[in-house]
């Protein structure tokens, strides 16, 4: 059976955990296209577009990759931000974060996250954790 496309938004500001993604999913054959925006008011653009212009991003298969800890609109103000909006609330985003914070965790899923992974500290467990995530949103039926 063919694998569908799932198009992967990687919503994070640090360089190094943007290769790290990108080798772990090269490293576990994840062939997925992966779309950056540095915080959540360019992954809002992206996902929305802009000027009367489409979205940078497919709005069919949608997974979002997210970081809390970012400039300008951190991952919980785009979580709020997304899930109020008609045309986004639906797609999947999964939480990737250093923030071991209770009060992170609980507003992350009081607003429907499909997970919320800590970021390992070994690029070996970040790729072992590439390849578990993989390996579930293959499973999912995404619209």
């Amino acid at each position: 059976m063919a694998q569908k496309v799932i198009n992967i938004l990687l919503v994070e500001d640090d360089e190094v955990d943007i290769m790290n993604v990108k080798r772990a999913f090269k490293k576990v054959n994840i062939t997925n296209p992966i779309y950056v925006a540095n915080n959540g008011v360019e992954a809002l653009t992206m996902l929305r577009g802009e000027d009367n212009q489409p979205p940078l991003f497919p709005p069919e298969r949608r997974l979002i990759l997210l970081d809390l800890n970012m400039p300008k609109m951190g991952g919980i103000e785009f979580l709020q931000e997304i899930r109020s909006d008609s045309q986004l609330r639906t797609t999947p985003v999964v939480v990737m974060t250093t923030s071991n914070q209770d009060q992170d965790r609980v507003e992350a899923y009081n607003l429907n996250v499909a997970g919320y992974i800590l970021k390992p500290v070994t690029f070996a467990s970040f790729v072992e954790m590439m390849a578990a995530l993989n390996r579930y949103w293959v499973l999912c039926e995404l619209p």
